[in-house]
């Protein structure tokens, strides 16, 4: 896996900061798994990088994550990784047998969540994120409304983890690229 070759192919596609803070976020959170698993970290981290690469040409279900599967295919792209970001899109059908499939489910929306608890925080800080927090959060509905909460349980169930270790992995993932995604806060003097 050539994560540059990767970045460029989700540059070409993705031009908003937002997704390509989600992406970067993804793949944070899928090295940290493949890590705690003993996978091919590179493997999965460019999986979660490149898992959403052609939403924002193709927003709408009939295109995405088609198009990009095509895409990807096209460059030469393991079928592994494209049966898993194919998968990560429930109303495909494809189903999540593999462990990095499952944890690519289990982390996608859950990263969007996490990034919305940290941006009401004072701190505007992931460092700052507990998975206390995000649980209370994810109980108001009216709170970042457009995440499925469903999917996150879901997620969560078919990778058979613990709700609040889940949360902790993807938070801590997510810290080591805190400036990356804009969510280090304020720098100590």
């Amino acid at each position: 896996m050539d994560r540059e070759k990767a970045w460029n192919l989700l540059c070409k596609y993705t031009k908003t900061e937002s997704l390509r803070k989600h992406a970067l976020a993804v793949e944070a959170a899928m090295r940290y798994y493949a890590d705690f698993y003993g996978e091919d970290i590179e493997l999965w981290g460019v999986t979660g990088l490149l898992h959403d690469f052609d939403y924002e040409k193709y927003p709408d279900e009939e295109n995405h994550p088609y198009r990009g599967n095509e895409i990807l295919e096209e460059e030469g792209y393991q079928e592994e990784m494209r049966q898993a970001i194919m998968g990560h899109a429930s109303y495909t059908g494809v189903t999540r047998d593999s462990l990095m499939a499952k944890t690519l489910f289990a982390v996608d929306e859950l990263t969007g969540f996490i990034i919305a608890v940290a941006l009401v925080r004072p701190s505007k800080s992931i460092l700052d994120v507990k998975p206390k927090s995000v649980k209370k959060k994810f109980k108001a509905k009216s709170f970042a409304a457009k995440i499925d909460r469903e999917e996150i349980k879901q997620g969560i169930e078919e990778l058979r983890v613990d709700e609040t270790e889940h949360i902790q992995r993807v938070i801590d993932a997510m810290k080591t690229i805190a400036d990356d995604l804009g969510l280090a806060g304020e720098k100590e003097q």
